[in-house]
């Protein structure tokens, strides 16, 4: 049984549903397809959090506003913070971020990645595009001027273009032979959710350890104080605090983090992930088009690579509307290379800044130590430059798409 489409999306994940909603009532016949159940399960307000968060930026919140999903976000569970400190563990210098330097209420939000996930998927199950789930790719060719995609079951599927939203380990961009720039941190970064005696104030605290940045990220629950936590160290130390029972695992992350928010009274089931870093060399090719981490992945340092997968999602969306009214050939790779040039500069100028600043905080040489700690301070002094990283933080710089607009 072979089923057609204008569009395939591989990957109903938070990039790939953003991008099928972003075409919704575009007149193209869209198919997601994804390899889990994509159900949506009730959702229950004292449920543990979940070890994955994304710290959502304003213009990922106006994304997700303009596709009807952030009211669905918000019923479920949110955290905005609206401050930033960061400090180096082995120095004095400190710098603090405030929203209200750029009279903004909040710097974003903390959100559970299958807060968002379900709000998206919610959506996708109310419009009028095609879902297929539990549908895993075994094979992907060309036949024509079509892709012929396989499925496990033998089922296939046919269109001119296939967009690839199927993560970091994207099985398309293997299948296609997409080249890739890749490189190890030589890091893993141990998730999960803490308790802490102190509030965390809405502010999202990181410190720069030794073995590398201890993230902690406002969580809101009525009565209770609790941060997610990023925890990047080296794998001998990763693999020895993943052993320890939590009580240990709670004395050691207090003593990592100063004891900034008290003492760490609990924490909620651990994971580990390696940390790498990757980018392909191109985004596109005939008929083949990458969006968020199938495309890029980068350091979790500022929990921005969610909120350019969204934006890449709201600018091939753009770059496919336009072209679908000027009547041009969606696969054509002239119409595909708009939505690489806008999207490829900015996210290799916030992979080198975040690669630059995650090596300047690994450097143990004392010159580099004290050039770092006066540049944190210099920072914090200056007001200009304070009010410039944060509107990047708030992601509202640049050649932003229509959906992520005023």
């Amino acid at each position: 049984m072979e089923t057609r489409a204008d569009l395939l999306i591989v990957g109903a994940g938070m990039v790939g549903s953003a991008l099928a909603l972003a075409l919704r009532d575009s007149g193209l016949n869209i198919l997601v397809v994804d390899g889990g159940p994509l159900t949506v399960k009730p959702f229950v307000a004292d449920a543990p959090f979940e070890a994955r968060v994304s710290a959502l930026s304003i213009a990922s919140q106006r994304i997700l506003e303009r596709l009807g999903v952030w009211d669905g976000i918000v019923a479920r569970r949110v955290s905005p913070y609206s401050d930033m400190h960061v400090w180096d563990g082995s120095g004095t210098g400190k710098v603090h971020f405030s929203a209200s330097s750029v009279h903004a209420e909040v710097l974003g939000h903390i959100v559970e990645n299958r807060v968002v996930q379900d709000a998206l998927v919610e959506h996708l199950h109310d419009s009028d595009i095609g879902l297929l789930a539990d549908a895993r790719l075994e094979q992907m060719r060309h036949s024509g001027d079509d892709w012929l995609l396989t499925l496990s079951d033998g089922r296939t599927l046919r269109a001119p273009l296939v967009v690839a939203a199927d993560g970091a380990n994207s099985t398309v961009r293997r299948m296609t032979g997409t080249a890739t720039r890749e490189w190890d941190y030589l890091h893993h970064a141990i998730v999960t959710s803490v308790r802490t005696a102190d509030s965390h104030r809405k502010t999202a605290w990181q410190r720069f350890t030794d073995d590398g940045p201890l993230a902690f990220l406002p969580l809101d629950r009525e009565g209770e104080h609790w941060c997610s936590i990023v925890w990047s160290v080296t794998p001998e130390q990763s693999e020895r605090l993943m052993k320890l029972d939590d009580e240990r695992f709670c004395r050691e992350l207090e003593n990592a983090f100063e004891g900034c928010l008290g003492q760490v009274i609990s924490a909620d089931s651990r994971v580990c992930v390696p940390l790498r870093q990757r980018h392909a060399k191109r985004y596109v090719a005939p008929g083949l088009a990458l969006i968020g981490d199938a495309a890029h992945t980068i350091h979790p340092l500022a929990g921005q690579g969610v909120n350019l997968g969204f934006l890449d999602a709201a600018v091939l969306a753009e770059v496919l509307r336009d072209a679908v009214e000027r009547g041009e050939r969606l696969a054509d790779e002239r119409v595909l290379s708009r939505y690489e040039r806008r999207r490829m500069p900015h996210n290799l100028a916030l992979m080198a800044a975040m690669e630059g600043f995650e090596r300047l905080f690994q450097a143990d040489a004392l010159p580099v130590r004290l050039l770092r700690n006066a540049g944190l301070k210099m920072v914090d002094r200056s007001a200009e430059a304070k009010a410039l990283f944060v509107r990047q933080a708030l992601g509202l710089t640049g050649d932003l798409p229509t959906l992520a607009r005023l």
